[in-house]
This record gives structure tokens, sequence and C-alpha cells, in this order.
């Protein structure tokens, strides 16, 4: 009778591990916003049933470690509302400043990180109380005027002779993020290094100097109680691997990797990286939605190019650029051309004291659901293998994500985000749901996938 009972329990646990519970969807008509539903359970059985698509998790194939999805933190973020970070000003802030404006001052005895508005340090603090675990990438947008060849914190470059101090100067932006209580995950040298506009902060940096300060600054890290902090060798577009990639050659020891964004090229280049340097990381780091586009058209570009594209080809992490911006896509760096008519939209919009959540919100919500920890200080997921065939299986991307858990008895979780653009709109507007089957570890499960992003999840034993 005992070993009944037993057997009886094992038996349930297994059952019930392979069963999906928990949905959440986005439909393209709007019907469905990140909606949460747990329904009849969804049964993993012996295969039989056939479907339109077929989803085929391969668990036993293991890709990259995920770091988050996320935004940007900038001053205009953090005035309206209040992660990505800029040290000192960027086109979204209200005026020049980085962390020391006194010309001249080497020693940086002027430095202070207090230069930033103090709301945004309470915003800051406000959105670690709710999340304590999150990740802060931090970078400038110009290194001070005094370095640069312009004497301008508007385009320009830094000047070879300042190099030395620019190290010593981000080595000081991390250690001041640090005394306020936020410990930097990342930290990069120069946002979009080869891009100079002289009507906002911006800097051009070559990549042997950026070699040159990363090897600086990895070694002032290390001796200063910060090797944890990792360095990003380049921020800037899919379109230039010609510069990450002499970065990565003059000093690959110095860097953690590299990380892009969405302004030019193509996604399928962060795969060329990783095909030359599978040792480096790749995160995504910056796209804008503009004001006025078309809800589900961006829904169906931001999934396949980044929260799918972006994670298939290597990325730990995707990160939009603002978090909240008014509806004009302010407030602005004054006089700046950066994000013109009619204006970058935030991941959120405030007007007034309304609060309205944009497509970005959405496509981010679907993504991190997929990744989070399951247990208080458990790992993030690890990208898996899947692949997806049948006479639809066009009609749907799929990344398949598995959770390890604190315990190793523990079972496991494995999520999909599905993304079903079987909208028929090059021709006649049409949306179909795709019946799909999920093969997984020799058991099958039907889902239908309705027109629109869906992420799921169940457990199985180690």
């Amino acid at each position: 009778m005992f070993s009944s009972l037993i057997w009886f329990a094992i038996a349930t646990q297994i059952a019930l591990a392979q069963q999906i519970w928990d949905t959440y969807t986005t439909t393209w008509d709007r019907t469905k916003l990140f909606t949460y539903s747990v329904a009849t359970p969804i049964n993993f059985v012996d295969p039989g049933d056939t479907g339109d698509a077929t989803i085929n998790i391969q668990e036993g194939t293991v890709y990259q470690q995920m770091d988050g999805f996320g935004a940007a933190l900038t001053d205009s973020s953090a005035l309206l509302l209040t992660l990505r970070i800029s040290l000192g000003a960027s086109d979204f802030s209200q005026s020049a400043y980085t962390y020391d404006d006194t010309a001249g001052d080497t020693s940086l005895s002027q430095f202070s990180v207090d230069r930033a508005p103090s709301y945004f340090w309470t915003v800051l603090s406000d959105i670690k109380t709710v999340q304590p675990g999150i990740k802060l990438f931090i970078l400038p947008w110009s290194p001070p005027a005094w370095m640069k060849d312009n004497n301008n914190i508007g385009g320009g470059s830094l000047r070879s002779e300042y190099a030395d101090v620019y190290a010593n100067y981000l080595l000081k932006s991390v250690q001041g993020f640090t005394s306020k209580g936020f410990r930097p995950y990342t930290i990069s040298l120069q946002n979009e290094p080869g891009h100079s506009d002289g009507s906002y902060p911006t800097a051009t940096l070559s990549s042997s100097l950026a070699a040159s300060i990363g090897t600086t600054l990895r070694t002032l890290l290390n001796n200063n109680g910060f090797s944890d902090v990792k360095l990003i060798g380049y921020d800037h577009n899919w379109d230039n691997l010609a510069y990450p990639n002499d970065v990565i050659n003059r000093a690959a020891s110095s860097f953690a990797g590299i990380a892009f964004h969405c302004y030019g090229g193509s996604v399928g280049a962060q795969s060329t990286f990783h095909n030359a340097y599978p040792n480096e990381e790749i995160h995504f780091t910056e796209c804008a939605g503009m004001n006025g586009s078309d809800w589900w058209g961006d829904i169906k570009w931001n999934i396949d190019n980044l929260v799918i594209g972006a994670v298939e080809n290597w990325a730990r992490s995707v990160m939009f650029w603002n978090l909240v911006l008014d509806p004009s896509g302010n407030p602005k760096f004054p006089g700046t051309g950066s994000c013109a008519s009619p204006g970058c939209r935030g991941v959120a919009t405030i007007n007034g004291n309304t609060i309205s959540l944009n497509q970005e919100w959405y496509v981010l919500a679907h993504g991190s659901r997929a990744i989070l920890p399951k247990d208080t200080g458990g790992p993030w997921a690890k990208r898996i293998g899947s692949t997806v065939t049948g006479g639809q299986g066009w009609a749907l991307r799929v990344s398949a994500f598995v959770t390890e858990r604190t315990s190793s008895t523990e079972w496991k979780r494995y999520s999909l985000v599905v993304l079903n653009w079987n909208d028929n709109s090059s021709t006649s507007w049409n949306p179909q749901p795709v019946k799909t089957i999920i093969n997984f570890k020799g058991k099958a499960a039907t889902v239908t996938f309705p027109v629109g992003v869906t992420t799921l999840w169940w457990f199985a034993a180690p």
C-alpha cells in the first residue's frame, strides 16, 4: 500500500508537470493585451493529434543565458515618471551636462554624479524598490566637452591625450552609482561611437582608442573592486561589424562583449559576430518606435527582429530606447534634431495623469515573462533549441527557453514566445489562428495560437 501511494504521488507530479497552465496573449485587434488566462490545462499526451504546424522543442540544445528585457531611463523618462542609463546628458535631457564640466580638471576633483537631476535618482530608487534585482547598463553620450577636439558636448571626438583621464572618469561613474546603491551590471565606453551630431550630446570614438581605453578601464575596475562589472566594447548599429571586430581583436580580454542598435543593418549581423567571436557576449540595447506608426505592424516587426530575432541571434538582453515620454516624444535636449517629427515613442506615454502602454511595452512583457527567474534569487532562463514545421509553419515565429531552479530536484520551467503573423496582410486581410502541436520529450500538446503574440509555459521533471 505504501509503495502504491508513492507511485501515485510520483505519477501525479509528472502528470501535472506535463501540462500548460499559464498563457499570456496579445491579439492583433487588441481585444487581448497581455491577457493572462488559467484555463483548463493543456495536457502533454502520447502523439496522435495533427495540426497545421508543429513546434519541436529541443531541450537538450542549450544556448545563451538571458539577462532580461527592458528600456532606457533617460533624464526625460525620469522627469515624466520615471534602464540603460546615460552618464550625463543625452538627446533626451533638458540641459547640457556631464559629471565633470570643469575645464582642464584632469584630476577629476570636481567630478560628481549629483550633476544628474535629483529626480533621476529618486525615480531610480523607486524602480529598485519594485525590482531589487534590476540590471543597470550605463554609458555616456559624450565625454566632458573639455576632453573633446571641438570643446563642445555636441559632436566632435575624444582627444587621445585624455584617454586615461576618460578611463578614470568612467571608473568614477561606476563608483558614483555604486555609492548611491546602484551597482552597474555593464558599462559601455561611448554610445554610438560612429555618430557625431552637434545638436545634442554625441561623440565619435575610434575602435583603436576604444580598445586602449577599455584595457585601462578594465584594470581600474579590477583594482577597485569592480571585477564583476562587465565592459561593453561597442554600442551601435548592426551595419558596422568592422568596429567591434577591431576592438575585440585588439583587447578581447578586457571586454565582456558588445551591443547593437536597430538603426542600420539587420539582426543577422549578431550571428556573424558570434560565429567569429563565440566567447563574447551580445546584447541588443536600443531601438525606438515613432509616433503614428501602425500598432500591429510594430508588434510583428519588434517580435520578429528583436524579442525573437535578436535572441535567436545570440542577444542576452533586448532593450528599447526611452522608457517614458509625453505624447509628442518630449522632453528633448534643446535644439536637438534627434527623433524629429513625428517624434520618438516611449515604451509608455504619460499625458498629464494618464499613463498609456505602447506596443513596445507589450512585446517586452511577452519576452520578459518567458525568462524571469522562477525562484527568488534563482537563475534567469536560457534559450533552447526549437524548430517549426508543417503546412502553416511559416506563420509562426518561436523562441523557446528553459529556466533552471535553485534546487536540482525542482521541476524546470519551459517557456515559449510565439508570434502568429498569419494575417494575410499582403493580399486580403484575413487573420487566421494556427492549430499547433508542441512536441516535448516524446509527448505532444495541442495549442491553437490566435493571430498575435502568446507566451506560455509548463513544468517538467529534471
